[in-house]
């Protein structure tokens, strides 16, 4: 199994409309945290905002920690954000570091250009989502359809696919995850977690899949486990009525499928069994992440891409968009070109 393999996914609305380079600069990926609240203007912590370009979050959190003579884990931080792309990311420091005014500090491959007051330390995953700006350069297809296809995401929403980005490069986390489950030795403890999720992404992306052929990745079906969009809400539908079609129709509610941790599922009927079916198709993964014993997970089957805007330049086209957290901006892109998935794209991996 290699990540050619298993990134080779169906589109949801009609297929791609040409062919774009990716990332030709670090600033044709630009992605900006959407953290959903504000500084409270007091309290022992400070939340600075950080313009990073060719960093990673870990190496800037460690620069950070040097410059304020702190432990690197009283550095907080939502999210991991690629090195090769542009990036405005949260952290939060303790006020009672050694520098007294953050703002205008810079380093290796960052800058902080804000500094404000706030109660708590970020955790991990406290944000609401990402806002992006990408271009396509030298697009070559058809542009009549790239609008459609535009249009047609900002009103109905996209696959929320977990982009190559989650399998490590080459698909190394789930060549690991592999050997770990046939038998070889377990990965170190830091890169444990990356396998398993890279094998439940596996399995997540082949559910989507087969609910995209069958053309209800996108509606509920009775048993499916239904998502409140953007929250991690979840409930059983086991019967679907009218009020429940016309919430999925506004992007209220979505479909969900599992982060499998083995058979006992929360879905239900022909849901359930379409989910067991496909997992099948990855014994060696299924298994394994049974015996991992991990927690019941679910997914929403797609995501809105709300503010959507395009501009054409010539034979570049310039996007902008917001996601919620954990959503792949590759996914949005998935549906407009050929190439998205093969590319070594930037992500905002939450």
């Amino acid at each position: 199994m290699n990540v050619v393999d298993f990134m080779n996914l169906p589109c949801a609305h009609g297929g791609p409309a040409g062919t774009a380079r990716l990332r030709v600069t670090p600033e044709d990926f630009i992605v900006r945290e959407w953290l959903g609240f504000e500084a409270d203007g007091e309290g022992d912590h400070l939340l600075l905002k950080v313009r990073k370009r060719g960093a990673n979050t870990m190496w800037v959190a460690k620069q950070l920690a040097r410059i304020g003579k702190i432990h690197p884990r009283d550095v907080g931080f939502a999210g991991l954000k690629d090195r090769d792309a542009v990036a405005e990311q949260a952290f939060t420091v303790p006020g009672r570091s050694a520098v007294p005014n953050w703002l205008g500090v810079t380093g290796d491959g960052f800058e902080v250009i804000g500094a404000e007051r706030t109660r708590r330390k970020l955790k991990r995953g406290a944000l609401k989502g990402n806002d992006f700006e990408i271009v396509l350069r030298e697009f070559s297809g058809d542009l009549a359809v790239l609008e459609q296809r535009l249009q047609t995401l900002a009103a109905a929403g996209t696959p929320n696919y977990f982009g190559p980005q989650r399998f490590g490069h080459n698909g190394s986390n789930i060549a690991s995850a592999i050997a770990w489950f046939e038998g070889g030795p377990a990965p170190e403890r830091a890169e444990r977690g990356f396998a398993l999720s890279a094998a439940r992404s596996v399995i997540f992306n082949a559910v989507l899949a087969e609910r995209i052929g069958a053309g209800t990745w996108n509606r509920l079906l009775d048993g499916d486990v239904v998502n409140l969009n953007g929250s991690g809400s979840f409930f059983l539908a086991e019967a679907v009525d009218d009020t429940l079609r016309d919430r999925c129709q506004q992007l209220d509610v979505h479909p969900t499928g599992p982060m499998w941790h083995g058979d006992s599922l929360l879905s239900k009927g022909a849901t359930a069994e379409l989910e067991m079916q496909t997992a099948q198709k990855y014994a060696v993964l299924a298994a394994g992440l049974a015996k991992a014993r991990l927690e019941p997970e679910r997914r929403p089957l797609r995501v809105p891409v709300r503010e959507l805007k395009w501009r054409i330049d010539g034979a570049d086209v310039h996007l902008q968009f917001r996601l919620q957290r954990g959503s792949f901006a590759t996914g949005v892109l998935h549906e407009l070109i050929s190439n998205a998935f093969q590319a070594e794209t930037p992500e905002a991996d939450v």
